[in-house]
C-alpha cells in the first residue's frame, strides 16, 4: 500500500516538473519505498517474533528455571507443613549403651564403695504419634522393650511394654499448630500465583530487551540506507558538478553527510551487537546480531475496562493472599503473647502395661498396669508490668500491620487502575506515531525526488532525511512502550486479555 502511495505521488511531482523528469522521480519513489520495507534483509533466515522468544525464554532460561524451583521449594515447604497433621511411624532405641567403670554404690548399712561395674543397657521402640491440632496436644501409642547386662554379676534382665498410650496437652498456652493450619495455606497459594507473576516479569522484560534489539536493528538499518543514499547523492553531485550544475559548497556538504552517514553506520552496528548480546544473556538464545527481529503487529488485546482489571487482580494476584496471611500473622503474634506470658500449664498423662523377667519370653507375661499423671504449671506472680507489656506491644503491632496493609491496598489498586489508563494512552500514541511516520517516509521520498530535479535545496533534503528517520525510531519507541505496558498489566492482573482466561494455570 505504501509503495503505491509513493507512486501516485512521484507521478503527481513529475506531472508539474514536466514529462523529462519521470524517470528520476520514480527511481526515488522506488528507492524510498524499498527503505521501508525494515530491516531485513534478502537472504536471511526468518525473522525472529516476539512471542516465538518469550516461549523459548519461559522454556529454557536460567530466570525461568529459577521461578521453577521456587515454586517445587514452597510446594514440599507445604507438604512439610501437611505431614505434621498425620501420625508419624518411628523407631526408637540405643543398641548398645556399654560401660565399664568405677562407680560409687551405696550398701546395706548406708556406706558408699566404689565397685568395678561392666554393664550394658539397651532399648528399643516403636512409636506411632499424632498431633492434636484443634488443641495442640500430642497422642502417642508405642511398645517398649528394655534389656539389662550385669557382665561382672552374670546377670541379664528384660523390661517390656507391650504397650503404652501418653497424651501431652498444653493448656493455656499458644497453640502454633491451628495457626500454621490457618496460614500456611494461604502462603501455599502465594507461591502458585508468584510463579505466574514471575513468568509475566520474564516476559515483560523480553519485551524490553527484544525491542531494544529491534530499535537498533533499526538504526542500524536507517543508517545503512542513508549511507547508500548518501553514496548516490554524491555521484549525483559530481556528475552535476562536471556540468556547472551544482555549487562547490553543496559538493562538499553531500560529501560531509557521505562521512556523517559512515560513521553512524558503525556505531549503529556495534550498538546493535551489544543490544543482541544482553537479549542472548536474559534469555539463553542463540540471537545473532544480524538475524532480523519482526517488528509486532498493535497489542491484540481489546480495550481493557478498568472494573475488570481491578477485578481480575483481586481474584488472581497474589497481594489479597498475602494481605490476609499477615493481618492473620499478626493475630498469631498477639496470640502467641498472651499464650507464653501468665499461667503456662502442661498435662501429661499415660497408660500402659509392663513387666519385666530374666527372659525375654516371660517378660512379656502377666504384666501390669502403669500410669503416670502429671500437671505442671507456672504463673508469675510479680513480675513488673512485663506480662501486658509484652501483649500490648504485639497488639500495637497487629495494629501497625492493619494501617499498613491498607495502605498498601489501596496502592495497588490504584496501580491496575493507572495501568489501564496508561495502556490505552499508549495504544492512542501508537496510533499517532505510526501515522506520523508513514506522513514521514512519504515527505522524504517527494522531497528527495524533487530535490534530484533542482527543485529544492539540499537543507531541504536533510531535514526531511532527519525528520523520516526520527519519525520511524519513534514509532519502534512507541509501539515498545504500549507492548511493555500490556505485559505490566497482565503481571498485575494475571490475566491474558487477549484470550480472555486467567494465568495462573501456565507452565
Amino acid at each position: 500500500m505504501k509503495r503505491v502511495s509513493y507512486l501516485l505521488y512521484s507521478l503527481l511531482i513529475a506531472l508539474l516538473l514536466g514529462l523529462g523528469t519521470m524517470l528520476v522521480v520514480l527511481i526515488a519513489a522506488l528507492s524510498a519505498a524499498a527503505q521501508d520495507a525494515g530491516p531485513g534483509r534478502a537472504g536471511q533466515p526468518a525473522a525472529l517474533s516476539l512471542p516465538q522468544v518469550i516461549e523459548l525464554t519461559l522454556a529454557q532460561s536460567a530466570v525461568a528455571r529459577q521461578a521453577v524451583t521456587n515454586r517445587e521449594t514452597s510446594l514440599w515447604q507445604y507438604r512439610s507443613f501437611r505431614a505434621d497433621y498425620k501420625p508419624q511411624l518411628s523407631l526408637e532405641g540405643t543398641l548398645p549403651d556399654y560401660s565399664r567403670t568405677i562407680t560409687p554404690v551405696t550398701q546395706q548399712d548406708g556406706t558408699t564403695a566404689f565397685r568395678y561395674v561392666r554393664i550394658n543397657n539397651s532399648y528399643l521402640g516403636t512409636v506411632v504419634s499424632q498431633n492434636i491440632g484443634l488443641t495442640g496436644g500430642r497422642v502417642t501409642v508405642g511398645s517398649y522393650l528394655q534389656r539389662f547386662d550385669n557382665f561382672e554379676g552374670n546377670q541379664r534382665l528384660y523390661n517390656s511394654n507391650p504397650i503404652s498410650l501418653g497424651l501431652t496437652q498444653p493448656i493455656g498456652q499458644f497453640n502454633t499448630l491451628v495457626w500454621a493450619k490457618r496460614i500456611e495455606p494461604l502462603r501455599f497459594q502465594e507461591s502458585q500465583r508468584q510463579f505466574a507473576e514471575e513468568r509475566e516479569t520474564i516476559a515483560r522484560r523480553v519485551t524490553e530487551l527484544y525491542f531494544d534489539v529491534l530499535q537498533q536493528q533499526v538504526n542500524a538499518a536507517v543508517a545503512r540506507q542513508n549511507r547508500e543514499v548518501s553514496e548516490d547523492m554524491l555521484r549525483m553531485g559530481r556528475e552535476k558538478d562536471k556540468l556547472g550544475r551544482i555549487s562547490e559548497n553543496d559538493l562538499l556538504l553531500l560529501e560531509q553527510n557521505l562521512l556523517n552517514a559512515r560513521q553512524a553506520e558503525v556505531q549503529a552496528v556495534v550498538d546493535e551487537q551489544n543490544a543482541a548480546l544482553a537479549l542472548k544473556g536474559y534469555t539463553g538464545l542463540s540471537v545473532d546480531p544480524a538475524q532480523p527481529l519482526a517488528v509486532p503487529a498493535a497489542t491484540a488485546a481489546r480495550r481493557v475496562n478498568p472494573d475488570e482489571a481491578l477485578r481480575y487482580a483481586r481474584q488472581y494476584r497474589r497481594e489479597p493472599l498475602s494481605f490476609q496471611r499477615r493481618l492473620l500473622e499478626a493475630d498469631r503474634g498477639v496470640a502467641q503473647a498472651k499464650g507464653t506470658t501468665g499461667l503456662q500449664a502442661s498435662l501429661t498423662a499415660s497408660f500402659g502395661l509392663t513387666s519385666s523377667a530374666e527372659s525375654l519370653p516371660t517378660s512379656y507375661q502377666n504384666p501390669n498396669n502403669q500410669q503416670q499423671v502429671r500437671l505442671g504449671f507456672s504463673m508469675p506472680l510479680v513480675d513488673w508490668g512485663k506480662t501486658r507489656a509484652v501483649v500490648k506491644t504485639a497488639e500495637l503491632s497487629r495494629q501497625q500491620v492493619q494501617h499498613t496493609v491498607e495502605q498498601e491496598q489501596l496502592t495497588f489498586e490504584q496501580q491496575v487502575l493507572s495501568q489501564v489508563a496508561q495502556l490505552d494512552a499508549l495504544e492512542q500514541q501508537l496510533t499517532l506515531a505510526s501515522r506520523a511516520d508513514s506522513l514521514a517516509q512519504r515527505r522524504y521520498a517527494i522531497t528527495r525526488a524533487t530535490y534530484q530535479v533542482g527543485r529544492l535545496s539540499l537543507t531541504d533534503l536533510n531535514i526531511a532525511q532527519q525528520d523520516k528517520d526520527r519519525a520511524k525510531r519513534a514509532y519502534i519507541a512507541a509501539l515498545r512502550a504500549c507492548w511493555v505496558a500490556y505485559y505490566q498489566l497482565r503481571t498485575l492482573t494475571l490475566f491474558d486479555f487477549e484470550r480472555q482466561e486467567p494465568l495462573l494455570t501456565a507452565g
